[in-house]
């Protein structure tokens, strides 16, 4: 979800306003997703571990928007049948915050019809890294893909589609391990100007390209 800073600048406003408009995409398109036939989940990088780099007055005004936000979004997760879910080294984050995610997660774990995951203070090389020590301290001597696959944080071991905004076009540490086949999708659109409409067109591109996952159709 990048571009809030950029959006925001480009209005004359504080960078904080560009969070908080793209705090406000994110309950649209979740709730869009939410209403989709066949979406099972959506991952959002909402903080990275190189995250911590941004000003210190910009990081802990999104330590306590995202606390904000989950508080006020909890009805529109029960509402829309959405489960929420946080992946990332959550011990960086105050008792406080740590404890609004858990309850989050507690209070929504029977809803079944999406799975919104938020990537908080996440790297994906740490993740893997993660996993791979967890199945060491298991005392594996050998481990195989589907091994790490299983260890991972995040419930979904293959990603189909990533999508991102602003026009870059790197992963920035995400999702490494997951999106090895995926399909990738980028837009010049910055996250407070991404629409329903836009994901449901990119959607609709993705479902008309042949994946071959390294065969031949």
């Amino acid at each position: 979800m990048d571009g809030n800073g950029r959006w925001a600048n480009a209005k004359g406003l504080k960078r904080t306003k560009g969070h908080e408009k793209g705090a406000e995409v994110i309950r649209e398109i979740t709730t869009y997703c939410a209403g989709h036939p066949t979406i099972e989940s959506a991952t959002f990088y909402a903080f990275s571990t190189e995250n911590w780099k941004r000003p210190k007055m910009e990081v802990e005004f999104l330590m306590k928007m995202l606390d904000r936000h989950l508080k006020n979004e909890l009805s529109t997760y029960q509402e829309n049948g959405i489960r929420f879910l946080a992946v990332g080294d959550l011990e960086a984050f105050s008792k406080s915050l740590q404890e609004r995610i858990r309850e989050t997660e507690a209070l929504t774990k029977d809803n079944r019809k999406l799975t919104q995951i938020l990537a908080l203070n996440y790297g994906g090389r740490a993740e893997i890294a993660k996993a791979v020590n967890k199945l060491i301290a298991e005392g594996r001597q050998e481990v195989s893909q589907h091994d790490i696959s299983q260890a991972l944080q995040t419930p979904y071991a293959d990603i189909d589609l990533l999508i991102r905004t602003s026009g870059e076009q790197r992963l920035s540490n995400f999702l490494l391990w997951q999106l090895s086949y995926s399909e990738l999708a980028f837009t010049q659109t910055l996250w407070p100007d991404f629409t329903p409409k836009e994901l449901k067109e990119i959607i609709y591109d993705y479902q008309h390209r042949t994946r071959r996952f390294g065969g031949v159709v």
